[in-house]
């Protein structure tokens, strides 16, 4: 069995089927998705060729998603894409990008640990807890699967304590508005 490190090999057959190598079955494009947001690196071949083709095979997921209606990247970013193409701005746009990306992932994780660490004076107002663990899975869902974006895992031993069942829902709304506060200073 492969280790979580090493790229998981799709093999595309020249009915163009997709084949995991690790599970000797075939796969969808959503599938390849789904490995993809649990973190884990692919590489798709041809299999007579050899031809890396995992590149097309993402571009084709992101289409996919953005097709039905799952618009991730704004119109004006697209557009600014394919001007790229036609411009000497290629060589720089793939470089800009991913210095982006790690610059999202290394913020996320870094607001994570704070959120974390921070002695916090709200964090003896009732209910408190279980909003923080309720921000810190929404980010981690929202980046999860990125390299290193994931996070700290929120406290295990506070994760089954839930609020008291009469909690004022505008109190609620107060401390997460005043948390965002908090959150947009960092």
């Amino acid at each position: 069995m492969a280790t979580q490190d090493a790229p998981l090999l799709i093999k595309r057959y020249a009915s163009r089927r997709l084949y995991n190598t690790e599970t000797s079955d075939y796969v969808t494009l959503e599938d390849i998705a789904a490995f993809i947001r649990d973190g884990r690196e692919v590489k798709i071949v041809d299999l007579k060729s050899g031809d890396d083709l995992t590149r097309q095979y993402l571009l084709q997921i992101i289409a996919e998603h953005e097709s039905r209606g799952e618009n991730v990247l704004p119109l004006d970013v697209l557009t600014d894409l394919v001007r790229s193409y036609a411009t000497n701005a290629q060589s720089v746009v793939p470089q800009f990008l991913a210095a982006s990306f790690e610059m999202l992932r290394e913020g996320q994780s870094k607001m994570m640990e704070n959120m974390a660490s921070m002695p916090n004076p709200m964090a003896k107002m009732p209910g408190f807890d279980a909003l923080q663990r309720q921000q810190q899975m929404f980010l981690k869902a929202m980046m999860g699967g990125w390299r290193g974006g994931s996070g700290p895992e929120p406290d295990q031993e506070n994760a089954s304590t839930a609020p008291a069942e009469g909690e004022d829902m505008e109190e609620i709304k107060r401390q997460l508005a005043e948390l965002q506060r908090r959150i947009s200073r960092l």
